[in-house]
């Protein structure tokens, strides 16, 4: 197939996913290409530029092309204070690539249903799943799970300071880190020699200079203490590295999974109401048709998006093409209300699908 044919194969999809949202009671709606950036930042931190395309514009400042459509979708919901509402939409996003990844586009299609409000999240998190799994069923595609709020109770459930924990849940997305950072609170990774002397100085700032940048000597010297603090807690214990590597290593279809997860909870309580919100989820899909012996839970899904899942967290996967990305995905997204809604909360779970691929799984390219 042509790249011409391909994009219109993939128009074409985009319409037809849209259609088949819309149909479910979704109203459509659009959001601006160009986003502020300064918002992204915020939510995410720096890291959003190594994937997003950042621009300058003599009137608004700093500007991002749209990563995705669900941030400016709950701004407008947030700012409209509809509740519930169903949206979907349809339209380009831009992500930079890998330079080693020359193949994987920095442009393409994205459809997306977001569902805001109502009484039962366990209901709205399966109502989501199986909008976009239906719109998908000839595909036969693989199903996988996950809970970032396993994970986060997990963390908060450890026994070592706020300040360790805090580290931990702002860097759950980043697998790489938060193991080093356990390895680290857990007494593995040895100080530094250079921060070990740093800490040592009495006044580490004695003979600093004057004060350049934005951050003044106040701000410097808690954050030193704060480093003190950190170097005289005790490691964490060996007993909940273990229950956050179980955790993290879960891979088996649902049923199984809650069984090891109802085990863990033995030595874990903190993680019960997880636990409960879990098996909630289950009886919704469940009721919806959904046969969950068919779908994977893995403790770690969800770890490696953008960073606003903080619950439920869904994937649709190609089963044949394993080298392709996700066909549609999708989660909870609670607490990323609460920072567009200046302290409102609403709850909110949506996905998105990529035509594209289903273009490309339907003609068999």
């Amino acid at each position: 197939m042509t790249l011409p044919a391909q994009k219109s194969a993939a128009k074409a999809e985009a319409q037809r996913l849209l259609a088949h949202l819309r149909a479910l009671g979704a109203e459509e709606v659009e959001a601006a290409i160009l986003q502020p950036a300064e918002e992204l930042l915020d939510l995410y931190g720096e890291d959003i530029r190594a994937r997003a395309f950042v621009t300058q514009d003599p009137l608004r400042g700093e500007m991002m092309l749209r990563p995705d459509f669900t941030v400016p979708v709950v701004r407008m919901h947030m700012e409209a204070g509809l509740d519930p509402a169903r949206y979907a939409y349809a339209g380009e996003v831009f992500r930079r690539q890998e330079a080693d990844d020359p193949l994987r586009p920095s442009e393409f299609l994205q459809v997306g249903f977001e569902l805001f409000g109502g009484r039962d999240p366990a209901d709205a998190d399966a109502e989501v799943f199986v909008s976009l799994a239906s719109a998908l069923s000839d595909l036969h595609l693989r199903a996988a799970m996950g809970d970032i709020g396993l994970i986060l109770a997990a963390v908060d459930g450890l026994s070592t300071t706020p300040m360790r924990k805090a580290a931990l849940r702002r860097h759950v997305w980043r697998p790489r880190r938060f193991r080093a950072l356990l390895d680290r609170f857990a007494g593995r990774i040895p100080v530094s020699e250079e921060r070990a002397a740093l800490l040592a100085l009495a006044d580490p700032l004695a003979d600093a200079g004057p004060e350049i940048g934005v951050r003044t000597r106040a701000e410097i010297e808690a954050r030193l203490q704060q480093l003190r603090d950190e170097a005289l807690a005790p490691p964490l214990p060996g007993e909940e590295l273990a229950l956050i590597d179980a955790l993290l290593s879960l891979a088996a279809p649902v049923p199984s999974a809650l069984d090891t997860l109802r085990t863990l909870e033995q030595d874990a309580p903190g993680i019960g109401p997880a636990i409960y919100r879990l098996e909630r989820r289950v009886e919704a899909l469940e009721r919806r048709g959904i046969d969950l012996a068919d779908v994977t839970f893995e403790g770690s899904f969800g770890r490696t998006t953008l960073e606003y899942y903080d619950g439920f967290v869904f994937g649709l996967f190609a089963a044949a093409r394993p080298e392709l990305p996700p066909v549609a995905t999708g989660g909870r997204y609670d607490a990323l209300t609460r920072v567009l809604g200046q302290g409102r909360v609403v709850p909110a779970v949506g996905g998105v699908i990529r035509p594209e691929l289903v273009a490309q799984l339907r003609g068999g390219a």
